[in-house]
């Protein structure tokens, strides 16, 4: 009997990128349900990409919804933001149960991430507008979603580092942006314009979170040559 309960949880376990970063609420809510989506879109032969995109546009929706004075249609803007938070859990716990993981794919994440809190954002500054607040709601939205973009770029920086020296080092590679500048200028427009693009957008992320943590920065750079 207690195998069998052990079980199950070494599998969703396994899906995790580390127990210690993941939040109370990840453990016990969204990465269980992640875990049974992750399941049910293997089954579909859905990849991780496809569910990373279906929960971008949940987060999409989910801002809209916030725009409109009406607490019923609110409420289920709310429903569409904690679907979009499971599908986002999701679609890595799938791309680590089915062995896809991928740059590229941190990549879409990343932007899908991008989008619904951009339209979160937006739809209540629209919001404020229709209700006649100052325009100046403009800047405290503008420099709120700053804030939140490089508080976001900031923890995912330091948490990948941390799961690279804790974790398999076969699972986690390091990238610097000196070695994704150098991949980008392989890459041509008209032969690979999505790589290449997204590629453009993953080096410019990566370069805000060097400016972000620069003695992080150091110490990555100086175990990479050491020990890769």
């Amino acid at each position: 009997m207690v195998e069998q309960k052990e079980a199950p949880c070494s599998r969703v376990e396994a899906t995790y990128k580390a127990r210690e970063v993941e939040g109370v609420l990840d453990l016990y809510f969204f990465r269980p349900i992640g875990f049974c989506l992750a399941q049910f879109f293997e089954r579909l032969k859905m990849t991780p990409g496809s569910v990373t995109w279906l929960a971008g546009l949940f987060g999409v929706v989910a801002g809209h919804l916030y725009y409109y004075r009406d607490l019923r249609i609110n409420i289920v803007g709310m429903a569409f933001h904690v679907c979009a938070n499971a599908l986002d859990n999701a679609d890595g716990q799938l791309a680590r149960l089915t062995h896809r993981e991928s740059r590229e794919g941190r990549i879409i994440d990343s932007i899908a991430d991008h989008l619904g809190f951009l339209s979160i954002y937006v739809h209540l500054t629209l919001r404020y507008l229709a209700e006649g607040s100052s325009p100046a709601i403009c800047l405290l939205a503008l420099a709120a979603g700053i804030s939140h973009a490089l508080q976001g770029a900031a923890a995912d920086y330091y948490r990948s580092t941390y799961l690279y020296f804790v974790t398999n080092r076969a699972r986690l590679r390091l990238d610097s942006a000196s070695a994704l500048r150098s991949d980008y200028q392989k890459l041509s427009w008209r032969s690979e314009p999505w790589n290449r693009f997204l590629l453009a957008l993953y080096l410019n992320f990566t370069r805000q979170q060097e400016m972000l943590a620069p003695h992080l920065k150091k110490l990555r750079d100086t175990t990479s040559q050491l020990f890769c």
